[in-house]
């Protein structure tokens, strides 16, 4: 383990989320021990009846109607995280010096929902673009989830939505810690959202690259290294926490989630689709040597895998060279619950896995009823959660278009 000075070591201290399976921490694990999915039918404009992972949670807890009418899904999915985080981390919120704190929140894309939703509308009025919205240009704006938080939040330190595809979620993740490395802030909200399911487009494109999941059964249509899965299962949600340096979180007695020990980020340079294993597994290996880890220290692994034939493929090769020989590692699948929460992904994976450092369970990977021979990975946790001796490290995966990978390691914490 790589010795790093207590100033720049950070944990996680607060907890918010908002998943398809749950609206907090607590209903969100008892889902993924439970097998509940959260992926339901779904209709969205120009497509036939499909499915998705929908969030339920409560917008108005936090917003007004009138922001909500103003903002974004997206802007209120963060707010809402947020403001959960927060209030699970025990903080004083009045005291907190607003200047000192940074949201750094990770996205797939911004802007296509209320776009699609203004063209709509003009085209029920001839395209009269008297019509459109006044509030369109802070709706669409890269900035907007991140922007709303501070805005309901009074935060007045930096904040930035980090576009990374589906690789968003951990790059929140890294950018809060390296602000708090680099003594930016004192206090990081981050982690990823998505609104996505909003937007007729991600469904059309999906589809038309024949990468849409179909199935009778929308419970059952992730399917991630399952033989018969036929791809994604488009999902909304958010995952952000509250990041601290370790000596501000002990000074104030907070309840510390993990410790963040390790991360890597880099590119595949190969396909604007299509992932590469070779960089994957370069960037887990990154990852691990940053943390001065072992793979054999690795107790569970946080899959990507999306359900898509050569996605999945990909990945299994690069978890396959880097755990070839940790027969002990348990391996499991959080879209097989929810669907693929896009920019949310990463943050809600990690975040469903963090509680097993307590309770000791690797949840599984539901609908794994026929593995794929060309994902040979005997580790996968299948079906039913699996009881470890101990659970002191997790690895989350989280890869993205364009060939952007992102991997996360948090340990538990320990003085």
């Amino acid at each position: 383990m790589t010795s790093v000075p207590d100033e720049d070591r950070i944990v996680i201290t607060g907890i918010g989320l908002a998943a398809p399976n749950g609206d907090n921490l607590g209903e969100y694990r008892a889902a993924l021990l439970e097998g509940r999915s959260g992926v339901v039918p779904f209709e969205t404009r120009y497509m036939p009846p499909t499915i998705a992972g929908v969030c339920n949670f409560d917008a108005l807890k936090y917003q007004k109607r009138k922001e909500i009418r103003r903002g974004t899904r997206a802007g209120s999915i963060a707010t809402y995280c947020a403001h959960e985080a927060v209030a699970s981390s025990g903080l004083e919120w009045p005291a907190v010096r607003k200047d000192r704190v940074g949201v750094y929140v990770g996205i797939t894309e911004h802007g296509n929902v209320e776009t699609e939703n203004e063209i709509f509308e003009i085209s029920q009025f001839d395209y009269d673009t008297k019509v459109w919205s006044h509030h369109h240009n802070p709706r669409t704006v890269a900035n907007n989830p991140a922007g709303e938080v501070t805005l309901s939040l009074g935060v007045t330190g930096p904040h930035v939505c980090i576009g990374a595809a589906c690789a968003a979620g951990n790059a929140g993740f890294i950018h809060g810690l390296q602000m708090l490395r680099l003594r930016e802030v004192d206090l990081a909200i981050c982690g990823g959202v998505s609104e996505s399911i909003h937007t007729f487009g991600i469904f059309a494109s999906f589809q038309s690259q024949g990468a849409l999941a179909r199935n009778d059964d929308p419970q059952k249509a992730c399917r991630p290294f399952d033989v018969n899965r036929n791809g994604i299962v488009v999902a909304e949600g958010g995952g952000l926490v509250t990041l601290e340096r370790l000596p501000s979180a002990l000074a104030r007695g907070a309840t510390i989630h993990g410790e963040i020990v390790g991360y890597a980020m880099n590119s595949d340079a190969t396909d604007f689709v299509l992932p590469d294993a070779n960089r994957q597994s370069e960037c887990i290996q990154l990852a691990l040597d940053r943390a001065g880890l072992r793979a054999s220290d690795i107790d569970i692994v946080s899959s990507h895998a999306t359900a898509t034939e050569q996605g999945d493929v990909e990945e299994a090769k690069a978890l396959g060279r880097v755990f070839a020989d940790c027969p002990d590692v348990a391996i499991n699948n959080t879209k097989s619950f929810i669907g693929h929460a896009m920019g949310a992904a990463g943050a809600l994976e990690l975040l469903g896995n963090l509680p097993a450092f307590g309770d000791g369970w690797a949840h599984a990977t539901i609908n794994l009823d026929d593995p794929d021979p060309e994902c040979p990975l005997p580790q996968l946790v299948a079906n039913e959660p699996r009881r470890l001796d101990d659970v002191r490290v997790l690895l989350n995966n989280s890869f993205g278009m364009l060939g952007i990978n992102s991997v996360v390691i948090v340990r538990k914490f320990e003085d």
